[in-house]
This record gives C-alpha cells, structure tokens and sequence, in this order.
C-alpha cells in the first residue's frame, strides 16, 4: 500500500486554478516536478483560460469548462510529443492559467501637458486624468509578446505600459475630434468614447482589450480659463443698452438716498455713458465708427465754452452738467 502511494504521488491527476488575488493576470500551475497523468482532470473556470506550453513551445489552449486529458483533447502537444497512435503513459508540460477578467480602476494621468491646437485660441496645453478599464482579449498573444515563460505576472507588470501608450494616444484622439478648447468640458463622454475607439487598437497588439476609457477632468491653461470667464460675464450682462438703463436708475435711485448725491448724478450717469458707448464700439466696430462723425458734429459747435466753477476744466457753455466732475452749472 505504501509503495502504490508513494507511486501516486509522483503524478499529477487534478490540475486547477483558485484564484485569491485582484490583480493576477497569469499564474503557472506549479507541478512540484511531477508527471501530469493521462486522463488527469483540468478544470478551467469562468474568466480563465488554460494553456500547455512543451518544452517552451505553445500546445493547446483550454476554455471554461471541465476536462479529461488526452491525445483527442490534446492535438498540438501529441502532435509536439511525436505520440501518432495515442499515448497513456505520464508526461511534462507546463499549464498556464491566464485570468480573463477585467481589471477596474485602473488610473491614468498626464505627467506632461498635451499640446493641443485650437481654432480660437492657437497651440494650447492640457492636462488631463481619469480611469481606465482593461482585460486579456487574446490569451495567446499575450503569452507570447508579453508574458513569456515567467511564473508569475500581476497587473503591475503591465499597466506602466498601457498608461504610456494611452496618454500617447490621448493628444491625437483629442486633435482628431475637432472639439474645441472652450467646449471640452461639456464633451467629456463624447470624447472618452472617441479615445476610446481609437486607442483600442494599440494595446490590441499585446493581446490586451480596452473595455473602458473614462476622462474625469481636463485642466485648461490660465488664460483659456480667464478667457471663458469672461465669456460667462458678457452673457450675464446681457443687452448692453438695457444694462445701461438699469445701471442709471440705480445711481438715480442711490443719489435720491443721498443728501448731497444729485451733485455727483451727472457724473454717474455720464460715465456710465461713456461705458456703455465704449462697449458698443468694441462688440460693434462698424455701428461705431458710423457713430463717430456725428458726435464730432455734436461736439464741433462748442466753440463758446467756460469753466467749471467746481473743477475748474474747460466745459460746453450750454452744459448744464460737468461731464467731468457732474457739478450743477448755473
């Protein structure tokens, strides 16, 4: 009975993976240097497959589900074992389980700026971060570019490189969308869904899918942000004739509050005046510059003028106000 024991244990007839990790991407089944029997049961589970490797060379490759080895289930390795006619006798492979799953949160983030063209604003810099999702999509092409013969590999073995490449990637799939500067905020699902389509492929390679690709926060550069604010202020402000208005019957409002407040009325609503002309002329050069001869006409007349008994600067002698300082003149 010992003997019969001792000659069992030197075989392998159960071969399967319990995976406890988060993060195993390939563990190789470790046989102790034991013989796998023919006829030893290979159980595959869900998110897994299983790949014979002879003497360094791929054989077969196993999907989910439960298996007695032999010379049918088996073809490349008999074939690589030279086994023509069928053979039951114990033999050596190595048996890699390769997880499938997907492996979440994965993070990415520009450690240099993205340089960006843009239609308003010229060359800009980004800088951009979120989370990405990933699996083996081809279990072969993986052992072969990527992990090799080594006994183990985790995640960490290779997002280093799938970050790079995304981020490689990001600045093109961003100057490919065509979305500019001001609008990136409000497209981020868009333009994840764009990268994401577009950077697949280039892990696809190393036998990797992209299954999702998620920008979080892109940060624009000082200026483009200054830029949008103010952009925010003018569609605050609104009709500039009616903020005008609005803006004067404060001051009359205030003055009227004011003991001695009707003096410096004139000059409230005088620069808010000139604010609001001014303004016009930058949002409409052309109405501007029709503007301008006539109020030089306006202004030609004022030949006679006198001085400001309050400020003392040369003023119209119509003027019932100082345009200057908003005196009353008599």
């Amino acid at each position: 009975m010992g003997i019969f024991s001792k000659i069992a244990g030197q075989f392998v007839d159960v071969i399967e993976w319990k995976d406890d990790s988060n993060d195993t991407m390939v563990h190789r089944y470790d046989r102790n240097g034991k013989e796998i029997m023919m006829g030893a049961q290979l159980t595959v589970r869900e998110s897994q497959v299983a790949i014979m490797v002879n003497e360094g060379k791929l054989a077969d490759v196993f999907q989910p589900g439960r298996y007695e080895l032999s010379t049918q289930n088996m073809p490349i390795l008999t074939a690589l074992k030279a086994w023509k006619y069928g053979f039951n006798s114990p033999f050596k492979a190595e048996v890699y389980f390769i997880n499938t799953k997907q492996f979440l949160d994965q993070k990415w983030g520009t450690s240099n700026p993205i340089m960006m063209r843009d239609a308003e604003f010229g060359m800009v810099r980004l800088r951009a971060f979120g989370i990405y999702s990933f699996r083996v999509g081809d279990p072969v092409v993986f052992l072969k570019e990527v992990f090799g013969t080594n006994g183990l590999m985790t995640v960490d073995g290779v997002t280093g490189q799938v970050k790079r490449t995304l981020v490689s990637g990001l600045s093109d799939a961003i100057a490919q969308s065509k979305i500019p500067a001001l609008d990136l905020a409000a497209n981020y699902d868009e333009l994840s869904q764009y990268a994401l389509n577009s950077l697949s492929p280039r892990i696809a390679s190393l036998g990797l899918k992209l299954e999702s690709f998620v920008i979080e926060n892109i940060s624009l550069p000082d200026e483009v942000e200054k830029a949008m604010d103010r952009r925010t202020s003018m569609g605050v402000v609104g009709d500039l004739n009616q903020y005008t208005q609005y803006q004067a019957a404060e001051a009359m409002r205030e003055a009227a509050n004011n003991p001695a407040g009707m003096a410096g009325l004139g000059a409230t609503m005088g620069v808010g005046a000139m604010m609001a002309q001014t303004m016009q002329g930058a949002f409409n050069p052309a109405q501007a510059n029709q503007a301008a001869p006539a109020q030089q006409q306006a202004a030609a007349p004022a030949g006679e003028t006198k001085f400001c008994a309050e400020c003392g600067n040369r003023i119209p002698r119509a003027a019932k106000f100082c345009p200057e300082c908003g005196a009353k003149q008599g």
